[in-house]
């Protein structure tokens, strides 16, 4: 059994703090970054071991972000308060440094940006779920709500709810998402018909469907840019 290694015990040009320091954040991967904010592994299994091992039980960085404290204390390695409360201080800084760009910005203006937030928010659930990013005039983020769970038929989504919440929160313009846990983001024609139902239903109060983006664990796709909408 091996013993609990720290960062500090592996050779240097294994370290991810060096390498972060030299190289930038960017050539670390995503094991290494994690294995950076652990610090130590415990006893039989080192840190870049547990980071793997987390990374993979929760499905990547998207899944951690939606981990609660009592889920990361049931993982092997994750008893200690110390880690738990670390890891999602990190992770919660990451979501919000995130919304709070498209609260300052114009949300079509930067794309990634919304891309990556729905991937954290959306792509590592395991059932359908239909959300939508209520924007203002100047396309600012008003509100990210998701509305509809389950199939996404025309006969479980309401454009009448979204149009009522639209029009509450006083919104110009939307950008519609949802994600597919089959892991495929092509939209299905069922998808292309309910965004021309959306486009309908929130023309009639002045409220523009700027996007519908699906998302998947490591892939998505903008309607807007495959001229669908």
């Amino acid at each position: 059994m091996k013993d609990k290694v720290s960062i500090q015990q592996l050779p240097s040009d294994m370290r991810p703090r060096e390498k972060i320091l030299a190289l930038g954040a960017v050539s670390l991967t995503d094991a290494e970054l994690l294995a950076l904010l652990l610090r130590t592994g415990v006893a039989g299994k080192n840190v870049f071991d547990l980071a793997h091992d987390l990374l993979r039980g929760f499905r990547g960085f998207a899944g951690l972000i939606h981990a609660s404290a009592q889920e990361l204390k049931t993982f092997k390695g994750m008893g200690g308060t110390a880690k738990r409360a670390q890891l999602l201080a990190v992770l919660e800084i990451a979501r919000r440094a995130l919304t709070q760009e498209m609260r300052e910005n114009a949300v079509m203006h930067s794309p990634t940006v919304v891309k990556q937030y729905l991937q954290l928010e959306l792509a590592q659930l395991k059932h359908e779920v239909f959300a939508v990013l209520f924007l203002d005039a100047q396309n600012r983020l008003l509100s990210y709500q998701p509305m509809f769970r389950g199939s996404l038929s025309q006969a479980m989504v309401y454009p009448r709810e979204v149009a009522k919440t639209a029009l509450t929160l006083g919104a110009n313009g939307v950008v519609l998402a949802h994600n597919h846990p089959s892991g495929s983001v092509r939209p299905s024609q069922a998808d292309i018909e309910l965004t021309k139902t959306m486009q309908e239903a929130l023309g009639v109060i002045d409220v523009i469907v700027r996007d519908h983006i699906i998302v998947a664990q490591g892939k998505y796709l903008s309607m807007a840019e495959e001229g669908l909408i």
